[in-house]
């Protein structure tokens, strides 16, 4: 029996203690927000927060975590996607198909926990998840102004232009024209 703080709450679980900690978050405890992409730690779909920093949860054996630890899971972040990372990225529609944006956005809020105002530099050495869509443009514009909200230096919101790759600048003038 493991015991597992996952979003605040501690939970009992029974499984093996070499079940990786993803398939307990999305088998056992339901937080499917946490998605299985490789299974050796290099997608980062699987990207959760553990004692405050991003964690790769597919090879997280459970039996290596304390009851003490903490687990945040994408569902952790808010109950209403408020987080200024969440809000981020739904002004600049990051996500294409989406499946690995919650990994995305949990490498993300680990960045601006550590490094409040990142450069894009520091956006690209921290961002090491993989899209398969290729929205890292917009990853990087979402990650700057979810900086900038959480500085009090923007305001997030739909449509907002802040740091809108060009691609898409001209792609929205267009539909505002017609």
């Amino acid at each position: 029996m493991a015991k597992l703080n996952i979003n605040g709450r501690v939970r009992e679980i029974a499984v093996e203690a070499d079940t990786p900690l993803l398939w307990v978050i999305r088998e056992q405890v339901g937080l499917t927000g946490t998605k299985y992409g490789c299974g050796v730690a290099q997608c980062g779909a699987c990207s959760v927060h553990f004692n405050g920093e991003v964690v790769r949860s597919c090879v997280i054996p459970v039996g290596g975590i304390k009851a003490t630890d903490r687990i945040v899971t994408i569902e952790g972040l808010s109950t209403n996607a408020s987080h200024p990372v969440q809000k981020a990225w739904a002004a600049l529609d990051v996500p294409q198909c989406g499946y690995c944006q919650s990994g995305q956005i949990m490498a993300a809020t680990a960045l601006l926990k550590k490094k409040p105002r990142p450069t894009d530099a520091d956006i690209d050495e921290a961002m090491t998840n993989i899209c398969r869509c290729g929205t890292y443009q917009r990853i990087r514009a979402a990650v700057h102004m979810a900086a900038e909200s959480a500085a009090g230096t923007a305001t997030v919101s739909p449509g907002s232009p802040a740091r809108v790759p060009a691609r898409r600048a001209k792609s929205n003038a267009a539909k505002v024209k017609a």
